[in-house]
């Protein structure tokens, strides 16, 4: 059964990306899906793109780390269609660098874009679907908020944080209808690593990808229907990826072999700083 057919979407960092993938996958599935984006042209674009492929489709313009316009665009979504059954808070940036190099603007960034829009979004559609005794929040986290992420300490931070928040808020939300699931991708083919935070100045962007990317990548269309795959059977943690599956399990099981395969990972990409 199509547990999509009919059903109200939003997805944030829908213009580019998994925010993208999730878009046209839910369209494809029957979904009545908003597109939001900070980026309002590119969201217009992938608009455009789903309603010729016979989806129904809106966009909307949303900085996700102002929390009065993601209430706003919450609130405008369940008026026009009288309830919202599905809130994916994807939108997200990268981040790279040693903590030393960090500062206090970076954590802000990291911080506000990668935990606090996900609160804000999630606080927005809870009231909503709490009155309407169902409704489904999907939360985007990652593989970096089950393990440690050498070189990232605030995305680690900002990532883990989002599994406690949505991991917890599961339990008490089951009793009043509302199910809560996080998706922890692993290494996914989008272009986010463009857009990326580094703090510190690396001296080979070719060997950086490498270290990174080790153990494999998975496109955006693959990973979103892992992810709905996952949402459609009320998972509480949807990992995206064998590795990041294999990684994860690791790291409960043997959490010493992980920090060191992970210490050996550090200092390979602490042989690539570049002292400013």
């Amino acid at each position: 059964m199509n547990k999509f057919q009919g059903q109200v979407a939003i997805v944030t960092g829908g213009a580019s990306g998994i925010g993208r993938a999730l878009c046209e996958a839910l369209a494809k599935r029957g979904s009545l899906v908003t597109v939001a984006d900070v980026n309002l042209e590119g969201a217009r674009q992938v608009v455009g793109s789903l309603l010729k492929a016979g989806g129904e489709a809106h966009a909307a313009g949303v900085d996700v780390t102002v929390s009065e316009e993601v209430q706003a665009l919450v609130e405008s979504v369940a008026h026009r269609h009288g309830r919202l059954d599905y809130m994916f808070n994807n939108a997200g940036i990268a981040f790279a660098g040693e903590f030393r190099d960090t500062t206090l603007e970076h954590w802000q960034a990291a911080l506000d874009v990668d935990f606090w829009s996900v609160v804000y979004g999630t606080t927005s559609a809870y009231r909503i679907m709490v009155r309407q005794g169902s409704g489904h929040i999907v939360n985007t986290s990652s593989i970096g908020g089950l393990i440690p992420v050498p070189m990232g300490t605030p995305y680690a931070a900002a990532k883990h944080a989002v599994v406690g928040f949505s991991t917890s808020l599961r339990t008490e939300a089951a009793r009043l209808g509302v199910q809560v699931s996080v998706v922890c991708p692993g290494h996914v083919e989008t272009s986010i690593s463009d857009r990326a935070v580094y703090a510190t100045r690396f001296s080979s962007d070719e060997a950086l990808a490498k270290i990174m990317t080790r153990g494999g990548t998975i496109s955006a269309p693959d990973s979103a229907e892992v992810i709905l795959r996952g949402v459609g059977r009320n998972r509480a943690i949807i990992t995206v990826t064998s590795t990041a599956r294999l990684v994860w399990w690791a790291n409960r099981l043997f959490p010493n072999a992980v920090i060191a395969l992970f210490d050996r990972m550090a200092r390979q990409l602490g042989d690539l700083r570049v002292d400013s």
